[in-house]
């Protein structure tokens, strides 16, 4: 199975061969539960997310991925932060391309649908806040989650 391996300031990462445009999105309920998913290449739970098709938006591209990865539809609130670090790259096994990185994370409220797992998502549910403290993820993940949770009505740039 194709895997995607994270780095961050690791002398032993390979060097980024790409630059792809991506959208990750903080998604909460009325219960304030945040949408996550168990990322099927790596095991970590993460917000939603993927790149950016040609013709198509950043909002747009948060709007599909999260319904393609979590079958919940929603409706972009905001900027959560613009993360960018050339320390954090990815690896993906299934064809050599190394990214750096390069993502908006969005706000948004669902607007319907339940959650239903993917080909990219091994497991999709709604969590507090707290419970997601203590599932695994890579660290850019939970870091902005917490940014989101600690100060929601500022815009991060990392």
């Amino acid at each position: 199975m194709a895997r995607r391996i994270d780095f961050y300031d690791d002398p032993e990462a390979p060097a980024a061969n790409s630059l792809v445009p991506s959208a990750n999105v903080v998604v909460v309920n009325e219960a304030g539960d945040l949408l996550l998913i168990r990322r099927s290449d790596n095991e970590n739970w993460a917000l939603p997310g993927g790149a950016m098709d040609l013709g198509e938006s950043l909002p747009d591209t948060a709007v599909r991925e999260t319904l393609e990865e979590t079958g919940v539809h929603v409706e972009i609130t905001g900027i959560v932060g613009i993360y960018t670090d050339p320390k954090h790259v990815l690896l993906y096994t299934s064809n050599g391309e190394v990214r750096q990185e390069c993502s908006i994370v969005f706000a948004a409220r669902s607007t319907g649908g339940s959650p239903t797992p993917s080909a990219e998502s091994a497991e999709v549910r709604w969590t507090t806040p707290g419970d997601a403290a203590s599932l695994p993820m890579d660290r850019s993940m939970r870091m902005r989650i917490n940014q989101f949770l600690n100060s929601p009505d500022v815009i991060h740039i990392g």
